[in-house]
């Protein structure tokens, strides 16, 4: 029996992805009873949280999760970053570590399931392992990442080195992030024994709600995440000429508000005529002088251009700065550029899809290949090691607010899908 059994864990993965049945279940009423539990920490009146990182809020959810690690048998620790890291030995001390996890400090006035659902997720596989007596080749490790929502300073301590500005910046807790770490217990001072350098880790994988739409209007069950896409942020600020409103005439005006309401469309146009997933944003916008009786001689605006295929960013905004050239000439305006650094994308294994896509298969579970057209923790982890994301639909496609939604069905079939990834993967030839 003994050598069947080797015999079966050497076999590949398409031989035994395909038909094999589930080694085990999450308890989806007891994940969704702690999700509840943990949206007690930051409660706000219109029904989501405000659990900022480094506030109060923050420091109690996290004391909360903890207690959810330790119980689930996990040797619990908060690093110098301000991760939560729970550890589980493999039987195999030789082996890299399967990382597994997400975050649950909130944007202000956000929702219940960003972030949460992924490490509480993570906490539920290890509690069923436990519980099952399902002993893992690997090590297992689920990491909460300190302060996604700001400057992503957890995962980004694991990944390298993490600049002054970083730490001197200040927080939506209000506090700067090197005060805000030490307030979650932290040190500041010692971020380099947090680092790990590439190839440390055997894969990374987070469970995700979408943060869109997609998914639940496909009625589909489980998103295998292609990638984080890559962004690419500029400072466009128009140059015309400030005049009286009442006494320039329509034809002689040099007016940069006008020039960039073209532009805003232009930009519309030039990210939706091409195939794709491509998305193009221009969030804020600032006229001046800013007064009901003067032609706006300078506007100041911000565009944004996402993908998951940098060469595509940048074609984008190269067809972008051209159309800008054009409307300036057609009222004497003129456009200039403050590039930001382009943050590339971050694809995901193409081995790790497929096991996901498997793993979700077997249970009988609907898949899609979609972006992250959000950026995660994972995007960081990938200067590790491999990385895979598993997404679950949100209701209404709504995120970072109150209305932020994710069925319970939903949920547990998410996380049954990391757990039995996390199997499936332990049980893979090498790793070391």
């Amino acid at each position: 029996m003994k050598a069947i059994l080797t015999l079966l864990l050497l076999l590949p993965l398409s031989a035994r992805a395909a038909g094999a049945a589930p080694a085990a279940a999450v308890q989806g009423a007891r994940l969704v009873a702690h999700l509840g539990a943990l949206a007690e920490y930051g409660k706000n009146p219109q029904g989501g949280v405000s659990r900022v990182a480094y506030s109060e809020a923050d420091r109690a959810g996290r004391e909360y999760v903890l207690g959810l690690m330790r119980a689930a048998g996990l040797a619990a620790t908060v690093d110098a970053a301000g991760n939560l890291v729970g550890r589980r030995a493999g039987s195999d001390a030789t082996l890299k570590p399967i990382v597994i996890g997400s975050h649950i400090d909130s944007v202000p006035e956000g929702g219940n399931y960003d972030g949460d659902v992924g490490s509480l997720g993570a906490i539920e596989v290890a509690q069923v392992l436990a519980e099952r007596h399902l002993q893992l080749r690997h090590p297992l490790e689920v990491i909460v990442f300190g302060n996604e929502e700001g400057v992503m300073l957890g995962s980004a301590a694991l990944a390298g080195p993490i600049d002054a500005a970083r730490l001197d910046s200040m927080s939506q807790s209000g506090k700067r992030v090197r005060d805000g770490v030490r307030f979650v217990g932290g040190d500041p001072e010692r971020l380099a024994e947090v680092r790990r350098p590439p190839g440390s880790v055997r894969a990374y994988l987070e469970l995700h709600i979408e943060q869109g739409g997609v998914l639940e209007r496909a009625q589909t069950q489980i998103g295998v995440v292609e990638g984080i896409v890559g962004i690419l942020d500029a400072e466009v600020t128009v140059e015309g000429f400030a005049n009286h409103a009442g006494t320039t005439p329509m034809a002689e005006r040099r007016d940069a508000l006008l020039a960039a309401a073209r532009f805003v469309d232009k930009l519309n146009a030039v990210v939706t005529a091409s195939p794709g997933a491509q998305v193009g944003t221009v969030g804020w916008l600032r006229a001046e002088p800013g007064a009901y009786n003067v032609v706006p001689g300078r506007v100041r605006l911000g565009m944004e251009l996402r993908d998951l295929d940098a060469g595509k960013i940048e074609r984008l905004y190269e067809q972008i700065r051209a159309a800008a050239d054009a409307i300036g000439r057609q009222n004497g305006t003129s456009f200039r550029f403050e590039r930001h650094a382009l943050a590339a994308p971050a694809l995901t294994d193409p081995a790790l899809q497929a096991l996901i896509a498997a793993r979700a298969a077997a249970r009988g579970l609907t898949t899609r290949r979609m972006p992250s057209g959000a950026g995660h923790d994972a995007q960081e982890m990938a200067r590790i090691g491999p990385i895979g994301m598993i997404f679950i639909p949100s209701v209404g496609g709504i995120s970072h607010a109150p209305q932020e939604y994710s069925r319970p069905g939903d949920i547990e079939n998410g996380a049954n899908v990391l757990l039995d990834t996390v199997l499936a993967l332990d049980r893979e030839p090498g790793g070391r």
